[in-house]
């Protein structure tokens, strides 16, 4: 259970969220997530790397760039449920 709740803490910022979201896309650099979100660098980074220490994205450095993606892709499909429940919660 403590696994499971790290990981829905790590979910817990809009940043984290919207990264995941554009991961789902495919591979994206840090530099291309820094625009997603519109923070700077180091935060960027620091999301980044929280998304990384509880399993959800992968890294791979080319040369100078580091790239992430998302590893875990049934997280998508948790988030359209929530997505779901939130119109359902509007509408009813």
């Amino acid at each position: 259970m403590a696994a499971r709740a790290e990981i829905f803490k790590a979910l817990g910022h809009p940043a984290r969220l919207a990264m995941v979201v554009a991961m789902g896309d495919g591979e994206l650099c840090v530099c291309e997530l820094q625009e997603v979100v519109g923070l700077d660098m180091s935060t960027v980074s620091k999301h980044l790397t929280v998304l990384r220490h509880v399993g959800l994205v992968d890294t791979e450095k080319r040369g100078k760039q580091v790239f992430y993606s998302l590893r875990c892709q049934c997280t998508l499909g948790f988030l359209n449920c929530v997505d779901d429940a939130l119109k359902e919660r509007q509408h009813g």
